[in-house]
């Protein structure tokens, strides 16, 4: 079984991560996970945070050679910004003074709840964990997954499809057009729209305002099979749900026609099976997103979330000071206007790692070439 545990502060020294249970042998391009690394930090909307760090990888453990060994791996990604911050953050000492404590919580950050829930007079420990930052880990995480399932020919895209109310109408792209996403400053496929999202940004970062949005993660190539109906958490839907609403900011997940479906009759929603002998079944028709039954139908697995705006204004909202308990504007952290397309990056990452686990318990392995020998071996006998 896949496993993994990130571990770091915003700005601490580093992000860490510890990778459990990766097949031995699968290749591993450093370069290929600093791309990803590097795709996460840019996007129209970004804050100032970004011109500071330029994040790469070190990889410490179970990556020799350019290839796993079937050991833990760990890995882990250095903060820049700690230089500024070390007299504020020391594992050992107090800081030289106050003027990094916040006391003032932000409504729509765990400012608060992290606060009560662990007994803490300054929000600085929970904003530091709870920032998005922590994300970093976990695009660097998919990026090494993403190595495995390449090597099964499964693949991930995603693109923007709505920042605030600006919206890209349904059923006007192909999965063509959405590897081009990169292409686009939001990482919208058509160009009008991309434009008309960027100047909505503008117009809510000069007022001191955030903005939210949707965004679209395809899977490519994934096998019928990944998943089960037998017990509520092997369902592959509930576990992709579950990694999607675990990135910071998004407050609603949605599979193929999504909500849409709900409104619909029946006839309209369930997508009509066939056969071929060169083909085997297919669906002219992919409402139900690639999962039925919480187990994958061999159609591209698609994944829509709904990102909220992020809760650190310009223009901060009231709140209270947890100590003196007086009114307050909410503090101010660093922060970016809108960070849709960045998180439309995360969320590869965690779908790949989903589909990875899904994969690795299927077909179980200790090395690549096992792996591999199950796989094309269960293809070869669903073709059949």
């Amino acid at each position: 079984m896949l496993r993994y545990l990130t571990a770091g502060e915003s700005h601490g020294p580093m992000l860490t991560a510890i990778i459990d249970g990766m097949p031995s042998n699968v290749e591993v391009n450093i370069a290929d996970i600093n791309e990803e690394l590097k795709r996460r930090q840019h996007g129209y909307g970004r804050g100032a945070r970004m011109k500071i760090e330029n994040d790469t990888v070190d990889i410490d453990s179970g990556v020799i050679y350019g290839k796993t060994t079937g050991a833990p791996i760990a890995l882990h990604i250095k903060n820049k910004d700690w230089e500024n911050w070390q007299s504020y953050m020391d594992a050992q000492n107090l800081p030289i003074d106050n003027k990094k404590t916040v006391t003032k919580p932000r409504p729509g950050h765990a400012d608060l709840s992290g606060a009560i829930k662990y007994n803490l007079n300054d929000i600085r420990p929970i904003l530091e964990r709870a920032s998005a930052r922590e994300t970093a880990a976990r695009v660097a995480i998919g990026a090494i997954v993403r190595q495995l399932l390449k090597a099964l020919s499964i693949e991930i895209y995603s693109h923007v499809i709505a920042i605030g109310s600006i919206l890209l109408p349904d059923g006007t792209y192909s999965l063509d057009d959405i590897k081009k996403a990169d292409e686009s400053p939001v990482r919208c496929i058509n160009p009008d729209i991309s434009k008309a999202m960027m100047s909505e940004i503008d117009k809510y970062s000069k007022n001191g305002d955030s903005l939210g949005g949707i965004f679209e993660v395809i899977v490519s190539g994934a096998p019928v099979g990944l998943g089960s109906h037998t017990q509520w958490d092997k369902k592959l839907d509930g576990l992709l749900a579950q990694a999607f609403m675990s990135i910071q900011a998004i407050k609603g997940v949605e599979i193929g026609l999504g909500f849409k479906a709900a409104s619909l009759p029946g006839s309209m929603v369930h997508d009509e099976i066939y056969f071929s002998s060169a083909n085997g079944y297919y669906r002219r028709t992919n409402n139900a997103g690639g999962i039925e039954g919480g187990i994958s139908n061999g159609e591209a697995i698609i994944v829509r979330a709904a990102m909220k705006p992020i809760p650190t204004l310009y223009k901060p909202l009231n709140s209270v000071d947890i100590i003196t308990k007086e009114p307050f504007k909410a503090s101010i952290e660093r922060s970016d206007t809108c960070a849709v397309p960045a998180a439309s990056i995360v969320g590869e990452a965690v779908a790949a790692w989903t589909i990875a686990c899904a994969v690795v318990e299927k077909f179980g392995a200790d090395s690549l070439e096992e792996l591999k020998r199950n796989y094309y071996g269960y293809i070869k006998q669903i073709r059949s």
